[in-house]
């Protein structure tokens, strides 16, 4: 299925991988899997899992040997390895959380098949065939593509980050970086905690997903190239989320994933 026009709502389509190059082709959020992103001829892939992929993140709980066969099993369903796949190795520690660093064939497989050696809010990269793997549990998994410059970016906008304006932060990255020109960006939201159930209290109670589209208007991105799915992880149980289990609400507390990369061919 293919759609064109204008951005489009989150909405149930068959689950499929779409992997053609075709001219304006915009998000599609398939409910129980994929989506697509794909526009100005210049195609790559992004997917998000969901529970019934497995958990995507190793934690104290965890066997490692399940969750690497979990992340084997999604990236090959969507044409990636995992030797090609670089982690956003995210950590809490500390009082910065706008790390951002560019990546490139030297750094595949750091986090997934060897150890990570940076810790990252966000990674970029100009080079096709790297996919990025944020793993999430209700905090903003953002796909950033410049057509332009042919970058990608994947960066990680939970309530630290965007007490920070890291929404805003990463765009700048992208420009100083990348050349990147804020109004050729386009960006993606994952599913994440709505309001009622995780306000953001030093936004005036307000949703991630409604501050992160705030920042990423003011640093320049134009409305009609953002799409943020309407998915809460808090009430769909299609997805994991953490604040839900620490609540007693979810008898298993994984990490979806969302993961993207450009493609070598159209």
């Amino acid at each position: 299925m293919y759609l064109s026009g204008s951005f489009l709502q989150p909405q149930l389509i068959d689950r499929q991988i779409i992997h053609h190059s075709i001219r304006n082709v915009n998000t599609i959020f398939m409910h129980n899997h994929y989506f697509l992103y794909n526009r100005g001829m210049k195609p790559f892939i992004t997917a998000c899992s969901t529970v019934t992929d497995g958990s995507m993140k190793v934690g104290e709980s965890s066997y490692p040997q399940d969750i690497l066969a979990h992340r084997e099993r999604f990236l090959s369903h969507n044409g990636i390895t995992i030797d090609q796949t670089i982690l956003v190795p995210l950590t809490y520690g500390g009082d910065n959380y706008r790390r951002y660093f560019v990546v490139d064939e030297r750094h595949k497989g750091e986090g997934i098949t060897t150890p990570a050696t940076m810790e990252a809010d966000g990674l970029v990269t100009k080079t096709k065939g790297i996919a990025l793997f944020l793993p999430l549990a209700d905090c903003i998994g953002t796909v950033l593509y410049d057509p332009k410059t042919e970058s990608l970016m994947v960066t990680h906008l939970g309530r630290h980050n965007l007490e920070q304006y890291g929404g805003r932060t990463s765009i700048e990255y992208m420009v100083d970086t990348c050349g990147s020109n804020p109004s050729d960006i386009t960006a993606w939201l994952s599913p994440a905690a709505g309001s009622d159930n995780y306000p953001l209290f030093a936004f005036d109670d307000r949703s991630m997903h409604d501050v992160a589209l705030e920042q990423l208007r003011q640093a320049g991105v134009r409305a009609e190239n953002i799409t943020a799915s309407s998915v809460d992880t808090t009430t769909d149980n299609n997805y994991y989320s953490h604040s839900e289990f620490l609540k007693g609400h979810r008898d298993t507390d994984g990490r979806f994933v969302v993961v993207a990369m450009m493609k070598n061919n159209l």
